[in-house]
């Protein structure tokens, strides 16, 4: 059974959230953060930094208080918020410019993914179906998990694959001046591929599923609100953004976050 009053949950969050405050106010109020980015790609940081400080750390915080009081349903948030936070810190760590807050960057890209290690690794003798009630939705949810990651292939790989029989670059990356779109090898490679696993083992009622589907749900709700963020936050710049993404993103994050209200209310 999991240890009620873990201490190594406050260890790796507190900092964490302390970090991600500060690095995040630092790219909204201090010009100097994204100065060697272009106007497209600074204004995306933005965006993101205002969700990571005003949305994603209070709830970080408020989930290690309650996972740290043994609350199946605080860990589950604490797990997403960490997923999501090791993603977005691996984009900044490896898409941005070097600047004064990179070891920031690298510090917290490390303690969100020691704790999905941690997070992994208490959950293994655990037989996570037991947590919940006979109805919990493991079919439709597994469903939804792979639509999701099969729209986004659809998404990136409409934007890749001309690039690429055409041997020109996607508009994403000239716009951001980088070399490659670290969001496209993430997902590519990483994220839609866990989604995918996740929503499968789910179906089959295999314990990894439990485990990770509230996980991935929870990425998938602030991801899709960042992304939200980062176009308003374009746009109120100057720069070019189709405000109907706002439209599209905001109906992920209802129907995620009906499907994740579906799922935790089965929680014993």
């Amino acid at each position: 059974m999991r240890k009620k009053n873990d201490v190594i949950i406050l260890m790796l969050s507190v900092p964490t959230a302390i970090l991600t405050a500060l690095v995040s106010y630092a790219g909204i109020f201090i010009e100097s953060t994204y100065s060697k980015e272009t106007a497209n790609y600074a204004a995306q940081g933005i965006g993101q930094d205002y969700v990571n400080l005003y949305i994603v750390v209070p709830v970080l915080l408020m989930a290690t208080f309650f996972t740290y009081r043994n609350s199946k349903l605080g860990l589950f948030v604490w797990s997403g918020a960490m997923f999501y936070l090791a993603y977005s810190y691996a984009i900044y760590s490896f898409g941005l410019h070097f600047n004064n807050l990179f070891i920031g960057y690298c510090v917290i890209l490390g303690l969100s993914f020691y704790s999905l290690i941690y997070f992994l690794i208490s959950s293994l003798n655990e037989n996570v179906s037991e947590w919940f009630t006979n109805k919990v939705a493991t079919r439709s949810t597994g469903v939804f998990l792979i639509i999701i990651a099969l729209l986004f292939y659809f998404i990136w790989l409409s934007e890749i694959i001309p690039a690429i029989m055409k041997n020109t670059t996607p508009k994403s990356i000239t716009e951001s001046g980088l070399l490659t779109n670290p969001v496209h090898v993430l997902d590519i490679a990483l994220c839609l591929p866990a989604l995918i696993l996740t929503g499968i083992s789910l179906l089959k009622r295999k314990n990894v599923g439990y485990l990770f589907a509230p996980t991935m749900m929870i990425f998938c709700i602030f991801m899709a609100i960042a992304i939200a963020a980062m176009v308003v936050v374009m746009k109120l710049r100057g720069q070019e953004a189709d405000l109907n993404l706002t439209v599209i993103f905001g109906i992920i994050t209802v129907v995620s976050s009906f499907f994740l209200f579906q799922y935790l209310r089965r929680i014993k």
